[in-house]
């Protein structure tokens, strides 16, 4: 049957190839914005021993990468873990691991869009209308209504406006990281420049509870490359290529993290950063009259595109995890509509940017510390969810671990070390922020600190709706767990 006479509710077929896939996961983390965003609090905890935090942070990311190749590859399901957690650990898991999935994305589309906004209105010399509440909301709100049209109206105009903007924030961040190594070599930085080391990749040198604070950072700067996987039935060769995309996703973040984290920290020393830590996204800004001079919109605009690129890739998987819940009976069926043009999950892509926008302005209206908040609750999210997904696969295949080395230790043994990282990471951060000190706001809300209340309060919800739609519609609950099919493992495409 040809593309264009697929059955009423089916996703586009072939819509991408593995470059822009490739390109959509790279995206869904804005490398910019992330790592602007993480490397003064990471520096004032681990010092010059940043870099090697998120090298380290790499690894549980590169194992959970792995399960992500290898469950696509008999599954390939836009819903990901929903759908590979209800195979191998029933509906109950499934369900918690999708709701995770969309959640994050509710939670950060505003703060990106409001970022995309703000740090383009100053890149072209606004920067009274960008420190205008009323006008960047307004703004942002409307990017966030055009993200969502481009991802309605089809994934191909999509892949090609990510193409362009990764290259433009690529290129951004490249020329930033060349000029600042380079004036610390010659020797003319303006700030308290340090040579760099091969010291500064070692971890371990930052010390157990900075490492510990360091790795929930890159947790949270790696997040995202799992896009190109929930783009797995409309991607050519979708049983291998959106798994590799992912992969190769999280080798290119840790390249780009290295060498710009190294140049930043190299150029500024870990004084200053240390002193902005908590100026977040501002630290490119406040660095880039340093190093580029009149040149400093470069860095506006690396972190702009990065932002307005993750706006839109961002509501790539909540989207389609919805419609993979609804088609399975997850979720009311309306969410499970494609459009009969377009062949995107439009209810659903609406309904992710509708909700986000609520939050968004909700959220804003308490403080812009309680949105930062709201960030921090991401890293929950995540851990919670990307460790359920290495688990997964373990049990999954668990009929096959031993069959072969590759499958032991890339299958089984690296899936669930990654997941043991995560759910490590998960408690310590659980219990960083049930002080409210902790938190950006300082405040106590139920004597607890703001993420960690809305991190409860958002898994609260997924529970309720759970079993309120267990009750309503319990034809998904009746879904068995189960292993994966002998024959795909051993036919020669495996």
């Amino acid at each position: 049957m040809a593309v264009d006479e697929q059955p009423p509710g089916q996703l586009k077929a072939g819509a991408i190839g593995f470059f822009d896939a490739l390109v959509i996961g790279i995206n869904s983390t804005s490398p910019a914005y992330s790592l602007a965003a993480v490397i003064g609090a990471m520096t004032a905890a681990a010092g010059v021993y940043a870099p090697g935090i998120l090298l380290a942070s790499f690894v549980p990311m590169l194992l959970i990468a792995s399960a992500f190749f290898y469950l696509n590859k008999v599954d390939q399901d836009c819903g990901t873990t929903f759908s590979w957690v209800t195979r191998a650990m029933g509906p109950w898991a499934g369900w918690l691991g999708g709701w995770a999935i969309t959640m994050t994305g509710v939670l950060v589309i505003g703060s990106l869009a409001d970022t995309g906004v703000a740090f383009g209105l100053r890149g072209v010399g606004l920067d009274d209308l960008a420190d205008n509440m009323l006008v960047r909301q307004v703004l942002t709100v409307l990017l966030i209504l055009g993200m969502t049209l481009m991802c309605v109206v089809g994934t191909e105009g999509s892949a090609k406006l990510q193409n362009l903007l990764i290259v433009l924030q690529v290129v951004f961040l490249l020329v930033f990281a060349a000029v600042a190594l380079y004036r610390v070599y010659a020797d003319t930085s303006s700030l308290d420049s340090i040579k760099p080391s091969l010291s500064w990749l070692n971890a371990f040198g930052a010390g157990g509870p900075a490492l510990t604070a360091g790795l929930l950072l890159g947790v949270f700067a790696y997040w995202g490359w799992e896009s190109a996987v929930n783009l797995t039935e409309e991607t050519e060769n979708s049983a291998s290529a959106p798994g590799r995309a992912a992969i190769w996703s999280t080798v290119i973040l840790l390249v780009t993290y290295l060498s710009v984290g190294i140049a930043i920290v190299a150029y500024a020393g870990t004084a200053f950063l240390a002193e902005n830590a908590e100026e977040e996204e501002y630290i490119f800004p406040l660095l880039a009259t340093e190093v580029l001079g009149s040149w400093d919109w470069i860095v506006y605009f690396a972190v702009a595109t990065a932002a307005v690129a993750s706006t839109q890739t961002t509501i790539i998987p909540a989207s389609r995890t919805a419609l993979s819940m609804a088609r399975r009976k997850a979720l009311p069926q309306r969410f499970g509509n494609v459009h009969a043009r377009y062949k995107t999950p439009d209810v659903s892509t609406w309904w992710v940017a509708g909700i986000a926008i609520v939050w968004y302005l909700v959220i804003n209206q308490i403080s812009e510390n309680a949105a930062f908040d709201s960030l921090t609750a991401l890293g929950l999210l995540i851990a919670f969810y990307y460790s359920l997904t290495g688990i997964a696969c373990a049990v999954y295949y668990r009929h096959h671990l031993l069959e072969s080395a590759k499958n032991f230790l890339l299958i089984g043994v690296g899936p669930v070390v990654g997941s043991l990282l995560l759910v490590w990471l998960l408690f310590e951060a659980i219990r960083d922020q049930a002080d409210p000190e902790n938190s950006y706001s300082g405040v106590s809300w139920f004597g607890l600190g703001p993420p960690l209340v809305i991190g409860i309060v958002i898994f609260a919800t997924g529970v309720v709706v759970m079993f309120v739609w267990r009750v309503v519609s319990p034809v998904f609950w009746n879904e068995q767990s189960s292993v994966v099919d002998p024959d795909v493992v051993h036919s020669e495409e495996f």
